[in-house]
């Protein structure tokens, strides 16, 4: 049976003291404080990445480096992976607890039977972007894509968030057309001329750059969000079972996160050097190029307003309908409300 706790009577200046400290300690945050995380056993956490890491990842690697993850009661572990794909599965099959994902890719999985929910949202740009060369495709606008040859790969719904993106602009995308290249042959093949175009995700622009320069060429950047498609990307996934049973430490994994992302987007010199203590191979200026173009595909003007991860209810269900519409589920598509979960957000939100 529960009893109910006697408590002793005390003398009114003792009373008055005892209340001082209840009020301080009722400023702390709702979170593991740094003396509880003290207290506790760390809990462990898996992040799987979506590829192996990049400059891109900076982010999450500061997080760990300056020991945020530690001062929330959180044992961290980063893993690569293949793809999105293998990311979804990691959590799913628990060798990983959070995945950095993108949206459409949830989508997807949850049309299949997945039980994946947005909780972040880091990217609130898409990434896909169309390289070219100046004295080759030359594309620098959305009409240019009608007659394209367009390096790209097998397997990959890219090319349909391109046709989408062409509807969406008044254009045939049957007149886009498609040449199979695997993606680490596709910088050889447009700098070489066996392409006009290929499409990747922008952070490749500074190697593409580097190559371009070396063939006494000019890259052209066509990036799909900065002409008019609006699509989620990549943020954190957990499953609905993890959220379910480790609420706060999610809660606690994501504000240490994104303190991890504001520093590492305010001082990419710093996030270089805290993710080389990581992974040795990286080049330092590589990652100070790749976050400069994390941070404008992460900080836009409702990010500045309501913080890093934000998303809104409402571009969760356009992302939804985009998949739907032009890349196509071979399951039942899902309700919007369930490819998110709400509440998982630092309060006060963590701005840029």
């Amino acid at each position: 049976m529960l009893r109910t706790p006697r408590f002793p009577s005390y003398s009114a200046p003792r009373q008055a003291a005892l209340a001082a400290i209840a009020a301080t300690h009722l400023l702390l945050p709702a979170s593991l404080s740094t003396a509880t995380a003290q207290d506790r056993p760390a809990a462990k956490v898996t992040l799987s990445l979506d590829f192996i890491p990049l400059g891109r990842h900076a982010p999450w690697y500061t997080a760990l480096a300056q020991g945020y993850f530690r001062e929330e009661g959180l044992d961290v572990s980063i893993i690569p992976s293949q793809g999105t794909a293998q990311a979804i599965q990691a959590v799913e099959s628990g060798t990983a607890n959070i995945a950095f994902v993108d949206v459409p890719s949830v989508v997807l999985a949850r049309a299949n039977g997945s039980r994946l929910r947005m909780i972040a949202v880091n990217y609130q740009k898409a990434p896909y972007a169309i390289f070219s060369l100046g004295n080759g495709g030359n594309v620098t606008q959305a009409s240019q894509l009608e007659g394209l040859n367009l390096g790209s790969g097998a397997g990959s719904f890219t090319p349909k968030v391109i046709e989408g993106f062409m509807v969406q602009q008044g254009l045939d995308p049957a007149k886009l057309r498609i040449t199979n290249i695997a993606p680490p042959a596709r910088a050889s093949a447009l700098l070489s001329g066996q392409v006009p175009a290929i499409e990747f995700f922008v952070m490749a622009r500074p190697g593409l750059e580097k190559g371009a320069s070396d063939a006494h060429a000019e890259l052209r950047t066509f990036l799909l969000s900065d002409h008019g498609l609006e699509l989620y990307s990549n943020g954190l996934a957990v499953t609905e079972d993890y959220l379910a049973g480790h609420g706060e430490v999610v809660r606690a994994f994501v504000r240490a996160a994104l303190k991890g992302w504001k520093l590492a987007l305010a001082d990419p010199q710093r996030a270089a050097a805290d993710q080389l203590g990581y992974v040795a191979s990286l080049k330092p200026d590589l990652i100070v190029a790749e976050l400069a173009i994390v941070r404008d595909l992460a900080v836009t003007p409702e990010v500045r307003q309501n913080g890093l991860g934000w998303f809104d209810p409402i571009g969760m269900k356009s992302a939804l309908d985009f998949v739907v519409k032009y890349v196509g589920v071979t399951g039942t598509p899902p309700p919007a409300t369930d490819i998110y979960a709400t509440g998982f957000l630092p309060t006060p939100a963590i701005t840029p």
